[in-house]
């Protein structure tokens, strides 16, 4: 694979970008429901970057929503972390980008992931030990609405607001997939654990970027994105 390219593209062509992954069980709604936050945080917010991977200083981006990774590889190939010739060989057999991303072979994946319910787990563990070793660079876990409805995220939320965890940011894509929801909105999950939280357009990127940069100094953030599936390309 090609990784550390210095060739970097606008958001403009992420759609051609997707259009060069075929193939069958894509998760495309999966997928595309996350294009926008992820656009947003690898362009505005995050510090991240190909040359960036190996540095203990980088924020750190977890995918727990990993079963539909055609957007962050999209993400990554315009942002320079792999040669975008890459992305037609997705899923195939000697592909490094396969159904859910690995962390050993795609650069700017921070964990492999897919089963859903495990990232915000690992985002806590990930921000406490930043906390603990006096870095400040951030964390931030992408994860869908359906699986905080797995226990391991109760107790992943009720401990970060108990520990203050101002180093860690969840945001949750809200496409109206989980099958029990929660009384009064998925932010009030967070709030009544003593989050900070924000309620937001998923597709609009002012917005977006407000909301990740957003103070919440003693508090971890969630930041709900609540998101249409765009059209399958």
């Amino acid at each position: 694979m090609s990784i550390g390219t210095t060739t970097t593209a606008g958001y403009d062509a992420l759609p051609g970008l997707l259009a060069r992954m075929t193939g069958d069980e894509k998760h495309d709604p999966a997928s595309l429901s996350t294009l926008d936050v992820l656009w947003v945080l690898h362009d505005r917010v995050l510090r991240v970057g190909p040359s960036l991977v190996a540095d203990p200083d980088r924020d750190r981006f977890l995918v727990s929503k990993g079963h539909g990774p055609m957007a962050l590889y999209a993400v990554l190939a315009a942002k320079g972390f792999l040669d975008p010739a890459e992305l037609s060989g997705f899923a195939r057999f000697d592909s490094p980008l396969g159904h859910h991303p690995d962390r050993t072979l795609v650069p700017g994946v921070e964990i492999s992931s897919g089963s859903l319910g495990h990232g915000l787990g690992l985002a806590v563990g990930t921000a406490l030990g930043l906390r603990l070793t006096a870095r400040t660079a951030r964390t931030v876990v992408l994860v869908g609405d359906a699986e905080l409805d797995e226990g391991s995220n109760a107790e992943a939320v009720q401990y970060a607001g108990r520990a203050g965890l101002d180093g860690l940011t969840a945001v949750v894509i809200d496409n109206s997939s989980a099958t029990h929801g929660w009384p009064g909105g998925i932010a009030a999950r967070f709030a009544v654990e003593d989050w900070a939280t924000v309620d937001v357009d998923g597709r609009d990127h002012d917005a977006l970027y407000r909301a990740f940069t957003v103070p919440h100094p003693g508090r971890p953030l969630a930041v709900v994105a609540r998101v249409e599936p765009k059209e399958t390309r």
